[in-house]
């Protein structure tokens, strides 16, 4: 969600293997600090959020989820990565990173909040034909 600047943002990006054709997938490639320090956050990163003040509905929806008790982002997360083979020999995010997370994802609700307290218009309805489905 959130890196240092140190944390060298700009080399996460994924690839593809062209040699599969169609039948490809996507590997995404990290230098090792993608959480960032759990200590700092880097707020310039919710800019795009601040300036533009427009969040889809469904995101929306799933951050709240994960910022409810039952589904806590830091409990999910910690729950996937315990499948993680290499979790036995060591902890893929210590405690306070996965802490941050959380801390995190508060930030940016925060953002959308202060938004709609701004503006009309920040949330947009991606979930139209779902709603009506459920109508039905």
């Amino acid at each position: 969600m959130f890196s240092s600047k140190n944390s060298n943002m700009d080399r996460h990006h994924y690839e593809t293997f062209e040699k599969f054709g169609n039948e490809t997938f996507l590997l995404h490639l990290d230098n090792g600090r993608a959480f960032g320090r759990h200590s700092r956050d880097e707020p310039s990163i919710l800019a795009p959020l601040q300036q533009c003040c427009r969040i889809r509905r469904s995101t929306l929806l799933r951050l709240h989820l994960l910022s409810s008790p039952s589904f806590r982002l830091s409990d999910v997360m910690r729950e996937s990565l315990a499948e993680d083979p290499l979790s036995t020999v060591a902890s893929l995010l210590s405690e306070p990173h996965l802490h941050a997370l959380d801390r995190r994802l508060a930030a940016v609700l925060q953002v959308v909040q202060k938004c709609q307290d701004l503006h009309k218009d920040v949330i947009y309805n991606d979930m139209g034909e779902y709603d009506q489905l459920l109508k039905e």
